[in-house]
């Protein structure tokens, strides 16, 4: 079977990265002949929830309806959604977008999740109700620091690359451990290897650090006159909490204040909250830019306050034009 030609654009929060496709893929001020043919598929942990508008900024509607995409606002807030399921569930878009004579465009900034779409999911086992209850059981009772310690003897690795706060990947890979005898480690992909399936064109967005920091203070800023106060609110008043999968995000977690008993209270204090929020965000870029290191055969475009958005989508154009010439799949629109 041929090789699915797939775009895959990446960078940090706030690089601008929706400016970008909107320049490339929605027409713009080009001809739709000039313009090619293409979906996206969201490569965003957040953006999968729903009534997580602001704080994930998501694109807008009338973009998205312009541009279709994929892979947000199907899950509410209490789902769980991981790096597993966005590999299967970007696959069978992916397919599907290339059955109706489009080019898939994955975008965002989840590191993780496109590493192991970019590589083909490894085959550890799957996941055992059991096992997790179990787990999840030991969690309550002796803390999250027992089971990461148990996880720092046993894998390492592992250990070094989940977040102190997730939760959810720490009893992952210790499910892994007692259902295998191997640390989910050993299950990692060749970083040299690609998904079989397709062929990749990986283009990624660079900015000075001094200027991403800024970009996303003013983002940041933007958000919160938004109404993201208000959007986090309406979130708490449905029961929703930083308990809940999708309300560890952040820009959405600061609102939260622990009680430690099991219940939370809603800040009122949105300067601090605002500032925490920017504060998290730059860090989260930080560990966004050492993921997207590990990912190979990328395709780097800086980009400059001082080049039009316009100059640096037509130097993409003209890459992408070449990887689907290469690949035999030129498709524009009206002549697909």
């Amino acid at each position: 079977m041929p090789e699915i030609p797939v775009i895959v654009l990446f960078g940090p929060t706030a690089s601008g990265k929706t400016a970008l496709l909107e320049e490339l893929f929605s027409g713009g001020k080009k001809t739709a002949a000039e313009t090619i043919s293409a979906e996206i598929v969201s490569a965003d942990s957040m953006q999968v929830y729903r009534g997580m508008d602001i704080g994930t900024a998501k694109p807008p509607p009338d973009f998205c309806a312009a541009l279709p995409h994929h892979l947000i606002d199907i899950l509410d807030p209490d789902e769980q959604f991981n790096a597993g399921e966005f590999a299967r569930r970007a696959d069978q878009t992916c397919e599907d977008i290339h059955k109706r004579g489009m080019l898939p465009v994955i975008s965002g900034g989840a590191g993780f999740y496109l590493k192991n779409f970019i590589q083909g999911l490894p085959e550890a086992p799957p996941a055992d109700a059991a096992v997790r209850e179990k787990l999840s059981a030991e969690l309550l009772s002796a803390g999250a620091a027992a089971l990461r310690s148990e996880l720092q003897t046993a894998d390492p690795e592992s250990a070094a690359r989940i977040h102190p706060n997730d939760e959810y990947r720490l009893l992952r890979a210790l499910e892994v451990i007692r259902i295998s005898g191997h640390p989910l480690s050993s299950f990692a992909v060749n970083a040299e290897n690609h998904n079989p399936k397709y062929k990749f064109l990986l283009i990624g967005l660079e900015r000075e650090r001094e200027t991403l920091y800024r970009r996303i203070n003013e983002r940041c800023a933007e958000m919160f006159k938004a109404g993201l106060a208000q959007e986090v609110r309406a979130l708490f008043e449905k029961h929703y909490t930083p308990r809940d999968p999708g309300l560890k995000a952040i820009g959405y977690k600061e609102f939260f204040i622990d009680n430690y008993d099991g219940t939370y209270r809603f800040s009122d204090d949105t300067a601090g909250v605002e500032a925490l929020t920017a504060q998290h965000s730059r860090q989260y870029a930080k560990r966004q830019i050492t993921w997207f290191k590990k990912i190979q055969d990328v395709t780097w475009i800086r980009l400059d306050e001082k080049e039009s958005i316009r100059k640096t989508a037509a130097l993409i154009q003209e890459k992408i034009a070449v990887f689907l010439e290469n690949s035999g799949n030129l498709r524009r629109k009206n002549a697909v």
